[in-house]
């Protein structure tokens, strides 16, 4: 027997769902976006309970306003990361999920997947930092032919600063310190370092 849990409203059951999974992890990493912190979010973790991806999609499908999706023709997610979470997000949306690969470093569309013409996308991805990756995908489905009319995403780590050109819901906001290469500090410089994201850094 199932029991239906409660959708993850705030950030602090955000943050949970992560603790509880194992998905929270501390360290030295760094991010794909080129960035060093002591923590890092691995959603792929996060997501592995089928469960709890369909429930952490839920809540990030009621962030978006109504005319947002109800303008949405497929949901777009770069690979690796957003996957996962982009899949379950179409399925919220009882839309196609389609996702971009970069094997020679520039995302474009494989295994047959194609957009129509003027196709109005929602980009899905599961942690945003600096926003790179998100910009690259975007300017990938204006290649593709779409058009990008929104981005979720299950955390936005720069805390709403970063700019994607687009309207963005992020499910939660983290505030983990981030650094430079050059600016690292000398206690997280001494741990060895993990490169856990898809980028080729």
């Amino acid at each position: 027997m199932t029991t239906t849990q409660a959708l993850p409203r705030s950030e602090e059951d955000v943050l949970r769902e992560f603790r509880n999974s194992g998905a929270l992890l501390e360290g030295h990493f760094k991010l794909s976006s080129g960035k060093h912190s002591g923590h890092y979010l691995q959603c792929a973790r996060v997501l592995m309970n089928p469960a709890r991806a369909e429930r952490l999609a839920k809540a990030v499908v009621a962030g978006v306003p109504s005319e947002i999706v109800d303008n949405i023709d497929v949901v777009v997610s770069p690979a690796m990361g957003g996957i996962i979470i982009g899949q379950e997000v179409a399925r919220v949306l009882g839309k196609d999920a389609m996702f971009l690969e970069r094997p020679e470093g520039t995302f474009h569309l494989r295994r047959g997947f194609a957009l129509e013409p003027g196709a109005r996308v929602l980009m899905v991805e599961d942690v945003v930092t600096t926003g790179l990756s998100s910009r690259e995908a975007i300017a990938a489905v204006e290649r593709e032919g779409g058009e990008v009319i929104a981005e979720c995403a299950l955390i936005d780590r720069s805390v709403g600063s970063v700019d994607l050109g687009v309207p963005f819901y992020p499910l939660a906001a983290f505030d983990f310190p981030t650094y430079d290469e050059d600016s690292i500090p000398e206690a997280l410089a001494s741990v060895p370092i993990t490169k856990p994201g898809s980028r080729k850094n």
